[in-house]
């Protein structure tokens, strides 16, 4: 795994909530896209007033990353890949704008010559070879890789795209291609409860004829705890016929001091739930459904 230094090319606004930072420079030059259209990568932003100085993390032995000695840790926060243009050796990162984030501010506040740090980049969407149709419903914060997955898709491959913003100034206008739906719907996002497991049920209602399908939802964790349990229990989708991603969690900021609030037999039980490996990806759904509802009934 490379750190690759990444220099701020231009920003450009996409919507009241929504801005587009593109990364150029050297350091982007062994950059590789996975060509997935989810592909999500670590941004290392810098530790302090100057926004150049970044204490980029170097790599280890076993593919992970540590700061150098001496050094500052670099805030870190995970963002999905707009685009790659290899030819310009240009990189887009689509950045919502709200208050407190550490990305968020870092983004709103961007201008040409700043620095980040941007690991290789891992995808996750993974749809089965015989895909005739899909449905990819996202909360804001996955409308980049809600965009770029329907820009994408294979010809012939019906696309259903349900977004979920907090109002119409947030909505960035998608492609209208041969196949495709887009559909808009406004809340959530922070600004009240989400929608989006309703929004999954009606994009995908029980006795849809599942052949060839692919469902990939992104956004709010806790909301997606619902949909995971839809797409599985319910319409008995097997494991590599979705995708649920979670992107963010509402007070993120404590959650590790709630977890480490809970009981020391709560807590025994969670993590003992993963020390047994589980065979298939069947499996590992079916026990992630069984951790997120502990996690529930306690509040996390």
């Amino acid at each position: 795994m490379t750190i690759h230094r990444a220099v701020v090319a231009r920003v450009r606004p996409l919507s009241a909530s929504m801005v587009r930072v593109t990364f150029h420079g050297d350091g982007l030059a062994g950059f590789r896209t996975t060509g997935t259209g989810d592909e999500y990568v670590r941004i290392f932003l810098p530790h302090g007033p100057d926004r150049t100085d970044v204490s980029l993390p170097r790599t280890t032995d076993k593919g992970g990353w540590e700061t150098p000695e001496g050094q500052p840790v670099a805030p870190m926060r995970t963002y999905t890949i707009r685009a790659v243009r290899p030819e310009a050796g240009e990189v887009d990162i689509d950045f919502v704008l709200h208050e407190g984030g550490i990305a968020a501010t870092w983004a709103a506040e961007a201008g040409p010559g700043d620095v980040v740090g941007l690991n290789d980049p891992t995808g996750l969407y993974s749809p089965p070879a015989d895909l005739s149709w899909q449905v990819l419903v996202a909360d804001q914060t996955a409308l980049p890789a809600a965009a770029r997955l329907l820009e994408s898709a294979p010809a012939g491959v019906r696309t259903r795209v349900v977004i979920e913003v907090p109002d119409p100034s947030a909505v960035v206008p998608l492609p209208e291609l041969p196949g495709s739906k887009v559909t808009w719907t406004y809340g959530g996002n922070g600004h009240g409860p989400s929608r989006i497991a309703e929004l999954v049920a009606a994009a995908v209602p029980p006795g849809t004829d599942l052949a060839g399908g692919y469902v990939w939802v992104a956004g709010q964790t806790n909301a997606l705890r619902t949909v995971r349990r839809y797409l599985r229990r319910e319409l008995g989708l097997p494991a590599d016929r979705f995708k649920v991603v979670g992107y963010w969690i509402p007070g993120s900021d404590t959650w590790s001091e709630r977890y480490e609030a809970l009981p020391d037999s709560v807590r025994a039980e969670l993590e003992a739930l993963w020390e047994d490996p589980v065979d298939g990806q069947g499996a590992q759904e079916d026990l992630t459904i069984r951790y997120e509802a502990r996690l529930s009934e306690f509040g996390l």
